[in-house]
Order: C-alpha cells, then structure tokens, then sequence
C-alpha cells in the first residue's frame, strides 16, 4: 500500500534536529517505506483540452498560503503501519498536522 504524506499548508515548520530527521529518512529508504519525497514548485502550467484544441496557461493559480509546504510517498503492508511512520515523522517536528491519504493504483 502506498501513501500521499504531507505537511498542512498552514504549518511551515522545521525539524527540531535536522541530523535526527535524516537518519530517520535514510532508515525509511533502506527499510523500502520512503518511496519518494520533496516539495512542490510555485509555478504550475495549467493545459486545458477543449473541442480538441489544447490551451495552457502558466500560474500560479494557488496562493501560497495554499502550497503543501513538502510530501513524502511511503510504502508500507498495512494503514495501521503507515500511520506508525507518519506519527514517527511528526514527533521530530513537534506539534502540529500531517496528512495521510492511500494512493491507488501500481505500486
């Protein structure tokens, strides 16, 4: 099962120990659970099918207060692991908000 993890727009936060963070990723990788992960650019093109003709058009169409400030995909057996990850990410950035969402489709 694979996962869209990401960090509320609202919260721009830091972890509280950059090198603790890092073993924490590196073990994710070696374990085959940090599948991807990294932050999403202000500009976006926008391409718009219509009557057979494709249009585009360049943004940013989101402000940034709207950005998701950086996302991981995980890969684990069950949710209920996937949610131990993710609460094991958030304890080294403090309080605040992560979201989960299941992808579907090939692993």
């Amino acid at each position: 099962m694979q996962f869209f993890v990401y960090g509320s727009p609202k919260e721009r936060q830091q972890p509280r120990d950059p090198a603790e963070l890092g073993k924490f990723m590196e073990e994710s990788i070696k374990k085959g659970i940090l599948i991807t992960g990294g932050g999403v650019h202000r500009k976006e093109t926008r391409v718009v099918l219509a009557d057979g003709k494709v249009s585009m058009t360049d943004g940013p169409f989101l402000e940034g207060k709207e950005l998701i400030p950086g996302f991981v995909v995980i890969q684990t057996d069950t949710r209920e692991k996937a949610i131990e990850w993710v609460t094991n990410l958030r304890r080294l950035y403090g309080d605040g908000t992560t979201n989960i969402v299941q992808i579907f489709g090939p692993s």
